[in-house]
């Protein structure tokens, strides 16, 4: 059975552009999931990024809304939801460093005051959004050659950007008291690290959609870090598991038809829940 459904998903890569494309999406993808997965996993920031995934929607049904109603042409829904995870990740930040309002309360508010702009807008806009709607869940077969440019140029950012301020990230996510005893300024790091996890969430959006988001950036991080003892060992394997569960996701779903994202986040919670089992025993 495992040999039918590999050899009908090789077949399938060989021939058709746009499982190329799929594949090669989600391999780029886990670039950023592993590097900034871990970042989110260290510093426990896994409900800022579910927040942040979910504000997307707003921009995703806005930018749609003005295509659609107003011919709209110099954004597209994805640029849409860059921006939007942008200020959501903004927005979370500074009103938990400086109103000084629990950190939960304010992405539990920016989480659904996102989805129901989104909502509101996608309402409003005549006609069908299924492939709006997909989004929910992720379309990875939909994934375009432009669509992979972006998530191939969002890679590259994350790497600069970490590689250049590896240590003071590093600082904001062990020990961000005395980080700023050594003069680190904790709060534009901090800012920083929160743009990082938006384009990411942003990136993943197209694999497996905004419910499922939050579990591929975390999962594959939480996973390395059962074994890897440095900060770079645990990016590169959560970036070898995350390439590794989406590949085998989408040649596990392509013969039966099923949803990519969801049968890959499938593996992914069970991969995790066995893997935590046999690190215990």
């Amino acid at each position: 059975m495992l040999a039918f459904l590999g050899t009908a998903f090789f077949d399938a890569v060989r021939d058709h552009h746009f499982m190329q494309y799929a594949l090669l999406a989600g391999v780029l993808a886990s670039v950023s999931c592993g590097v900034v997965g871990s970042f989110v996993v260290i510093r426990r920031i896994s409900y800022i990024a579910g927040g942040i995934a979910h504000t997307t929607l707003a921009g995703l049904g806005v930018v749609h809304y003005l295509q659609v109603v107003h011919g709209f042409t110099a954004i597209s829904p994805m640029g849409g939801a860059v921006i939007a995870a942008l200020l959501a990740a903004a927005i979370i930040g500074w009103v938990s460093l400086h109103l000084k309002q629990r950190e939960d309360t304010v992405i539990g508010a920016v989480w659904a005051m996102g989805m129901a702009i989104g909502v509101v807008f996608i309402s409003l806009t005549p006609g069908y959004t299924t492939d709006l709607m997909s989004y929910l869940f992720g379309n990875i077969l939909m994934v375009s050659s432009t669509d992979l440019w972006l998530i191939a140029a969002l890679d590259v950012l994350v790497l600069v950007v970490v590689a250049l301020f590896h240590k003071q990230l590093l600082a904001v996510c062990f020990d961000s008291e005395f980080a700023a005893l050594q003069g680190v300024h904790i709060n534009r790091f901090y800012f920083l690290l929160l743009g990082l996890t938006a384009l990411t969430v942003v990136l993943l959006v197209s694999v497996v959609g905004i419910i499922l988001v939050i579990a591929l950036l975390t999962l594959p991080a939480a996973m390395a870090n059962l074994f890897a003892r440095r900060l770079w060992q645990m990016m590169a394997i959560a970036t070898l598991i995350c390439a590794s569960l989406t590949t085998s996701g989408l040649a596990l779903s392509y013969a039966p038809d099923l949803p990519a994202g969801a049968v890959t986040i499938l593996l992914t919670g069970s991969a995790f829940f066995v893997t935590a089992l046999l690190r215990r025993r």
